[in-house]
């Protein structure tokens, strides 16, 4: 026979008399105690995320200011020279940013579905975000009629166009602009390095602990917390996986790690680039714009 249930649970036990015997259905107790420990669990998760968020609001930083903090050189305080990718890189984060903080959309497709990277860009809110960059480029997305696609806007931004008409698109002196913010936001100090030819303002890192926090951030993603489906990941730190590896600043934030580690990392990274943007947007609770910019840098 079954052994008898402990005193403190027996009393709750919701026990049913069959001609079997007595068939103990689970008690009350115990599916009160797992749920506690899930709700628990989750406002865990929660204040994990909120914690990572809310240090100070000097430190949250957007996607497209992680992604340049990644690349910049923490000493000399400029990105690469041969870096080519990350002027595109950063405009691809404005839109995820835009779209995540509900400001842009992608327009329905109606009865023939039609492909991310076909379906235009859409205004969904041109309330101003208090960011100057993104508001410019809101207000850019709001004011072009007949709309433009997510890789046009990407082109377009970046003043990569043949169209003379199209230059007034170009966002000028981004990364520039997104230093002074991190100035700003204490995370950099302004220097003149003066090289042979020319003086350059340069933005050396001063607050290493916010680096390390992101750079900490993005390897837990695909290592100690990688959850191996992206719908269940943050779809800004997603995002921000796919965007710094976009932008050719991803290896900055893997290169302290040891080889075992630093390879699992880059197999879990190509996992996701082998993701079909088309097929993950038509999941539930996803952002269709972001994975149309993931498709203009992956396709």
């Amino acid at each position: 026979p079954p052994p008898p249930p402990p005193p403190f649970l027996g009393a709750m036990s919701t026990l049913t008399q069959r001609s079997s015997g007595l068939v103990q259905r689970k008690t009350e107790a115990s599916r009160n105690a797992e749920k506690n420990s899930e709700d628990d669990e989750d406002q865990r998760d929660e204040q994990d995320q909120e914690g990572e968020k809310c240090d100070s609001k000097e430190t949250r930083l957007t996607l497209m200011e992680e992604v340049l903090l990644l690349g910049l050189k923490d000493r000399e305080g400029y990105t690469s020279f041969w870096n080519d990718c990350i002027s595109s890189g950063l405009r691809g984060c404005m839109l995820i940013e835009l779209a995540l903080r509900g400001r842009l959309q992608l327009e329905s497709f109606g009865m023939r579905r039609k492909s991310l990277l076909t379906r235009k860009v859409i205004c969904k809110s041109d309330t101003p975000t208090g960011d100057v960059l993104l508001d410019e480029a809101l207000k850019h997305i709001k004011e072009t009629q007949p709309p433009e696609a997510v890789q046009s806007w990407i082109e377009l931004l970046s003043g990569e166009t043949w169209n003379p008409l199209k230059l007034h698109y170009q966002l000028r002196n981004v990364r520039e602009r997104l230093a002074k913010n991190l100035v700003e936001k204490g995370v950099l100090t302004t220097e003149k390095q003066n090289f042979l030819l020319f003086d350059m303002t340069t933005h050396p890192l001063t607050n290493n602990v916010i680096k390390q926090r992101l750079i900490k951030k993005v390897q837990e993603a695909v290592l100690d917390k990688w959850v191996n489906d992206p719908h269940r990941m943050d779809k800004r730190l997603l995002a921000l996986i796919y965007l710094a590896h976009a932008s050719d600043v991803l290896e900055n934030a893997f290169a302290p790690l040891l080889d075992e580690h630093y390879d699992l990392a880059m197999k879990r990274v190509r996992q996701l680039l082998d993701l079909d943007p088309e097929v993950e947007s038509m999941k539930s609770n996803t952002n269709e714009l972001l994975w149309a910019v993931v498709a203009a840098f992956t396709k």
